[in-house]
């Protein structure tokens, strides 16, 4: 059991037993009247995003959520197959599971995988990864009708907008929360 004052980004919590993510919070104390907490919950296992308002110092329950270092070794065609570094468990991950995060994992990656009484959450990758692009076309110089970018695809089959002058086999680095291309990877 935790309270209100004590919620934090990413805290998973039981309300009307079901789990929630924290997505933000924010302490507000009025003028006038108690003060509150507005939160913005996300549903572990629908996604679903709802706004709360707490009052301040109100117990609310929190999961908990086993978060452990985990390497992607392979998908088998149906599921994403995990194993865990320190004792070498596979764990098999439905891609509902694995969501967009599949646009962003390479064999052997470490992420994050959080369960909760056996039950796989979610996955969490670091917030930038280094991929390759495998295919784009040239870039024309002088082309500037859109906005001195061009769609390529990544190793994983992702496509994301790149500038003009980056060609195939270029490491790029991309966020993972937006897969937008933060730049060329120093190599």
């Amino acid at each position: 059991m935790a309270t209100s004052n004590d919620l934090k980004n990413g805290m998973v919590l039981v309300i009307d037993n079901q789990l929630w993510s924290v997505i933000e919070f924010q302490h507000v104390k009025p003028g006038k009247g108690p003060a509150f907490v507005r939160t913005k919950l996300k549903n572990v296992l629908s996604g679903k995003i709802i706004d709360r308002t707490l009052n301040a110092g109100v117990k609310v329950e929190t999961a908990t959520v086993d978060r452990r270092d985990m390497q992607f070794l392979y998908n088998d065609g149906t599921d994403y197959v995990f194993m865990d570094l320190e004792t070498y468990d596979q764990l098999n991950i439905s891609p509902e599971v694995v969501g967009d995060a599949k646009n962003f994992l390479l064999e052997n990656q470490t992420a994050i995988v959080a369960t909760h009484e056996g039950t796989v959450l979610f996955i969490e990758l670091p917030t930038s990864v280094v991929l390759e692009i495998t295919y784009t076309e040239p870039g024309l110089q002088g082309d500037r009708s859109s906005a001195g970018t061009k769609p390529a695809t990544l190793e994983t089959g992702y496509e994301i907008q790149v500038p003009l002058f980056l060609n195939e086999n270029t490491k790029v680095k991309v966020d993972t929360r937006t897969g937008d291309y933060l730049g060329r990877a120093s190599e």
